[in-house]
């Protein structure tokens, strides 16, 4: 065994014993090693061996530095289908993300049953435009296959410079559908707003970001002030909106709640097991509220319903949602590296976990095709998009007395 691989062997065995070791391979201190220390041994040892033998015998030569990365790479992915190890690029560009603005084809994907699946293209997006559409099964970029095991670097084969052509090859129904595609500057303006009848407004949040909560309380502000009043009622859309920052789904939620847990999350660290409460102040004073899932609605969007279905602070329509009920967190590491981990499972305030089980609306109503997309792209069509249609219905059938003086 090399001196290098033998240094790494030590390094490794430290990390899973937490005590010290010397070179020559023995643990400090007295007495013989437990079971589990031997087995971490005997673990480490295999790692050092499969190690030398690849950089010995694999058919092309691999440096030092990419083979452990993967290693790490494999560690990390191999937990579960949301946590990865993040080079530098990479964590640059999850940052980006979650201000809002990337270079790529404006997709959220997530691995399923080690099937790549899309979870919504965002509105407006190179993905959108071309086609692609929830619950597509996405299985070559450019020609080759994807590993669904390793979502980041599938993502980071999705994205790349503005104005470069990439090909997305999805199933659908057992058919091999074909996207080509631009990539370009995705900035995502997570809040669009609009009135749907008299006193009555329309917002739909495309997706969490630091920001989102800020940009829908003055989205509400706005109609409000155009309406000259508070208003009577409002649909929330939250369809095709596959989540993001959990903080801002909280904020969201607080909007429209007084009081009462919105989430809580359980883990092993302490940092990871928390409550979250609503603070006094709804935003709408009591007005009717609606909220539109879909199946592309997952993670923050299903905390978001979730807490005001809880509360009957609104009326949930669609179809049940995605079904993811894990908090990732992302931990920064040496020279701008980070690793995102699934720290916690979280729980509607009723005590739930929706994980692999979504948000049952209160009211189902099955998706219209190409809705609601085309919804963002002109003018609100309630007879095209039934979902949307039920909401404004339930809105105009429900007259409601403010508490507040207008």
């Amino acid at each position: 065994m090399s001196l290098k691989i033998r240094a790494i062997l030590v390094v490794v065995i430290g990390f899973v014993l937490g005590i010290s070791l010397s070179i020559g391979g023995g643990l400090i201190g007295d007495g013989k090693a437990p079971d589990k220390e031997e087995l971490a041994w005997e673990q480490a040892r295999l790692f050092a061996e499969v190690l030398e033998r690849v950089k010995r015998d694999y058919v092309e030569p691999i440096d030092d530095a990419a083979l452990l990365e993967s290693a790490i790479r494999g560690m990390v992915s191999d937990l579960d289908a949301h946590s990865e190890y993040l080079d530098a690029s990479e964590y640059r560009d999850i940052r980006n993300s979650t201000t809002g603005s990337y270079t790529g084809i404006g997709i959220e994907v997530d691995e399923v049953d080690g099937v790549l699946l899309v979870v919504t293209p965002i509105t407006g997006s190179p993905a959108a435009r071309s086609g692609i559409q929830s619950g597509d099964r996405i299985i070559a970029v450019d020609g080759t296959s994807i590993e669904a095991s390793n979502l980041q670097h599938t993502i980071g084969r999705l994205r790349g410079h503005a104005g470069t052509r990439v090909t997305v090859t999805v199933l659908r129904d057992g058919e091999a559908i074909e996207h080509e595609m631009r990539r370009q500057i995705i900035r995502v303006a997570s809040v669009h707003k609009q009135f749907v009848g008299p006193s009555q407004g329309y917002i739909r949040v495309s997706q969490f970001s630091e920001n989102t909560a800020r940009e829908l309380g003055r989205a509400v502000d706005e109609l409000q002030e155009a309406n000259g009043g508070l208003l009577d009622g409002l649909v929330l859309d939250l369809r095709n909106n596959p989540g993001g920052v959990l903080d801002a789904a909280v904020d969201v939620s607080d909007l429209f709640l007084d009081s009462g847990v919105i989430v809580t999350a359980d883990g092993r660290s302490f940092d990871s097991r928390f409550t979250r409460s609503a603070h006094r102040g709804d935003i709408l004073d009591g007005g009717e509220l609606i909220v539109l899932v879909n199946k592309g609605s997952a993670s923050a969007s299903e905390i978001v319903a979730g807490a005001l279905q809880d509360h009957n602070r609104a009326l949930v329509v669609g179809t049940e949602t995605f079904g993811k009920g894990l908090v990732q967190t992302v931990m920064p590491l040496s020279k701008g590296r980070a690793i995102k981990l699934t720290t916690s499972r979280y729980y509607t305030p009723s005590g739930d976990s929706i994980h692999e089980v979504g948000i049952v609306p209160d009211v189902f109503v099955d998706d219209t095709p190409g809705y609601p997309d085309l919804t963002l792209s002109g003018i609100l069509d309630r007879d095209a998009d039934a979902q949307l249609s039920e909401a404004i219905e339930h809105l105009q059938s429900h007259p409601v007395m403010h508490s507040l003086a207008q």
